[in-house]
């Protein structure tokens, strides 16, 4: 057997960002970015108005107050989206809307609140309007290319793309945009006791689970699941389904169970014979039957079968490789530390306990939950973390502190 962190490094060896490929914006949501942005444009491209107000002569406004008000006379109305070509004159006032363009003459925007425009019809004085409170220069303008100037580096190449950096790409007129194409990975559960989900469950049988966690866990880190079903415990069986994913053009192979030490765990004598194997035991549990190899140069990762410990090493190696075909800077899920509330056992090897994560007076604590066995998944639907239990330990006591590795982040562990 070879150690969690000495596996991992060497999966990842054999993984690098794939190529790029154009989409539209809204696709390139949590992709990474393959080329930098400039902007063609200033952002806002004019000036305007970051109020409703009135747009004004700074100058005009000298000494103003509630006590004692400057009068203007209103010469125009611009709302946002038209441009009027009446100049603000000495003396003289624009009513204006958010975003509309600044009139030329115009140096500031007065608030209405801090104008008569609350009063009554009857208390304003015809197209005369009261400014209660000086302004400076520039106050509640915008200008042009406060935001973004033409020419800038926007966004630099390797940016993750999170909802503003849409924003922004939109407002950029960028329709498309070059991203990190997203792996295409195979998902194929080995075994004679499986059945479909949609079939009546026989004596012997078990529902094929693992195909719909493999593939939720594929597409929630950012890749593209190909289901390619069942391959039953026979090596032309077998081989054919690998077959197929070739043709299919995959990134990456993702087997679940074959790769014990049974009679019939073929997915080993597959690799052996249709490409390479390079390890099949990792020191961990669960999870210890772990095999990687390549087939025609595409990475396989055999899982476990047990569906407890095929979870748990998607998520210690498949994860990290499809966020480094990605194009994903930062790999390895956030830990957090925390105290026991119970005595745990290990086996020696690393271990992954599922944990509930919760936090109180500032301190997170790590409450196991229940059965650890690893075919138990309702574990896994409990957990919000795992506790990891370093090789050699065989006990921690209740009160200790761990290192958990969280799965989610829910709203009481913040």
């Amino acid at each position: 057997m070879i150690s969690v962190d000495e596996a991992l490094e060497y999966v990842l060896k054999h993984f690098q960002p794939l190529e790029p490929e154009e989409v539209e914006i809204l696709d390139a949501l949590d992709r990474v970015l393959a080329e930098g942005v400039y902007s063609g444009v200033e952002i806002p491209p004019f000036d305007n108005s970051a109020m409703d107000g009135y747009a004004v002569r700074a100058m005009d406004t000298a000494g103003a107050s509630s006590e004692a008000p400057t009068t203007l006379r209103v010469i125009g109305d611009l709302a946002a989206g038209y441009t009027t070509d009446v100049v603000v004159e000495p003396g003289t006032a624009i009513r204006i809307m958010t975003g509309a363009p600044l009139p030329a003459g115009a140096d500031a925007v007065v608030r209405f609140e801090e104008t008569s425009e609350g009063l009554s019809a009857g208390e304003r004085a015809g197209n005369w309007i009261g400014i209660f409170s000086q302004v400076v220069v520039g106050e509640n303008v915008r200008s042009a290319g406060e935001d973004i100037h033409k020419g800038e580096l926007v966004l630099a190449e390797g940016t993750i793309l999170r909802s503003q950096e849409i924003g922004v790409l939109a407002s950029l007129g960028r329709a498309r945009v070059r991203v990190i194409r997203r792996p295409r990975v195979a998902i194929l559960a080995t075994g004679d006791e499986l059945i479909t989900i949609d079939e009546p469950l026989a004596p012997g049988k078990i529902r094929n689970s693992n195909e719909y966690s493999n593939a939720a866990l594929v597409r929630r880190y950012g890749g593209i699941p190909v289901r390619l079903g069942i391959a039953r415990d026979d090596v032309e069986e077998l081989t054919a389904k690998i077959r197929e994913g070739l043709a299919q053009g995959v990134d990456l192979f993702l087997t679940s169970a074959g790769v014990s030490v049974g009679d019939y765990d073929v997915v080993k004598d597959v690799l052996n014979t249709e490409g390479e194997m390079h390890f099949w035991q990792v020191c961990m549990k669960p999870g210890k039957p772990l095999a990687f190899g390549e087939i025609q140069g595409v990475p396989l990762l055999g899982l476990p079968g047990n569906p407890v410990s095929a979870m748990v090493s998607f998520e210690q190696f498949a994860r990290p490789a499809i966020l480094k075909m990605l194009g994903k800077m930062r790999l390895r899920k956030p830990t957090v530390e925390a105290i026991l509330e119970e005595d745990v056992k290990s086996s020696g090897r690393r271990g992954f306990k599922r944990a509930v994560i919760t936090k109180r007076d500032g301190e997170y604590y790590a409450s196991v939950t229940g059965p650890q066995g690893s075919g138990v998944l309702t574990s896994m639907v409990k957990a919000n973390g795992l506790v990891i239990i370093p090789e050699g330990i065989r006990h921690k006591k209740a009160g200790e502190r761990v290192t958990v590795q969280m799965l989610d982040w829910p709203e009481n562990v913040e």
